[in-house]
């Protein structure tokens, strides 16, 4: 992979709460954030995930039937990769000088998707993915992804790989990004509002821990955007006491680790709106890496490996046999599978 052209940078990680099932107003939200990330200085930008329209908070408030009022909305606000929405987006990293990394509900067709998209600062898409695994009740909304979405992606400003929430606990997964000589990770939560004090694996503690032990493990910065839970948003979604007892307002805490575990940059108030800032440079992991580097001087081989399979989970695909001819007398021609058509 190439040398980075740009070792040091500043870096952002939102921490606010989204234009809740509203498109054009998270996509204005969302530029807005981009502009003070740029008059901040900010060469890259991260945003929490489904940051657009929003986190689906209903699916773990009540019953799957409860919910199905929102899931209309929730669709018609999902961001379809290549949409105007979506290319404004990279107009605006483009206009600011600035990488994007972004989270957002992806639609594509009948479906819906956790994504996350970079956009370089000439406003070029450089990589979209999709959560491998939605988690638990997440699964009642969302579609999988493939091993296609398990990329580090080469460029000038180092080698970026980007998960959501409780990817992070997904130890083959993080081995994969390891392997690819990961140097800044995006790692993307939601917020950290629900089942406080009554389920710790869900609570800031647990989860921040799981970024900062990813950034120790892969010897890479680590920037955690993370959501905040409005006043608005509980007043919409809970209608009972135990459901405002389940979902509490705040919830942020956004943050970014050194390749060294250490936490950097300044921290916001949970119900604080703004960015987490620092100054990373690339050359630090060198020495990171010297003590243990996972997949490479302090890993056996020969003892245990990950299979990674990088086929993408096209649903269609098209199948003709040598010689077939269309009834026209014409050869078919090569269709673009549902895969080529997402990462374009």
């Amino acid at each position: 992979m190439p040398t980075p052209i740009h070792p040091r940078l500043r870096v952002a990680a939102v921490q606010a709460a989204p234009a809740f099932l509203d498109l054009d107003a998270a996509v204005e939200k969302t530029i807005r954030l981009m502009r003070q990330g740029a008059e901040q200085g900010a060469h890259l930008i991260a945003f929490p995930e489904t940051w657009i329209p929003g986190y689906p908070w209903w699916i773990w408030l009540s019953s799957p039937a409860a919910g199905m009022p929102f899931v209309p909305r929730y669709h018609d606000n999902s961001l379809v990769v290549g949409s105007p929405e979506f290319d404004r987006l990279g107009q605006e990293a483009r206009d600011l000088g600035i990488w994007l990394a972004l989270g957002y509900s992806e639609k594509s067709g009948g479906s819906l998707y956790m994504g996350q998209a970079l956009f370089d600062c000439r406003g070029r898409l450089v990589q979209t993915r999709r959560k491998l695994k939605p988690t638990h009740v997440e699964r009642t909304v969302f579609g999988e992804g493939d091993g296609s979405d398990l990329a580090v992606m080469a460029t000038e400003i180092g080698n970026i790989g980007m998960l959501c929430c409780w990817e992070h606990l997904q130890p083959l997964t993080k081995y994969a990004l390891y392997a690819q000589n990961e140097q800044i990770h995006i790692a993307a939560w939601p917020s950290f509002s629900l089942y406080r004090g009554a389920a710790y694996a869900l609570g800031p503690e647990l989860n921040n821990a799981a970024s900062q032990l990813y950034a120790a493990e892969g010897q890479c910065f680590v920037i955690a955007p993370c959501a905040t839970v409005s006043k608005e948003m509980r007043d919409l979604l809970c209608t009972d006491d135990l459901q405002r007892q389940l979902l509490l307002q705040g919830g942020g805490f956004a943050r970014i680790y050194g390749p060294d575990g250490a936490p950097i940059g300044n921290a916001l108030d949970e119900a604080e709106e703004g960015l987490v800032l620092a100054d990373i440079d690339l050359k630090t992991i060198t020495l990171a890496k010297s003590a243990a580097d996972p997949a490479g001087h302090y890993s056996r081989p020969d003892v245990t490996r990950l299979l990674l399979n990088k086929t993408k989970g096209d649903r269609v695909v098209s199948h003709v046999l040598p010689g077939m001819v269309l009834g026209d007398g014409l050869a078919p021609a090569e269709p673009v599978s549902s895969g080529q058509a997402r990462k374009q």
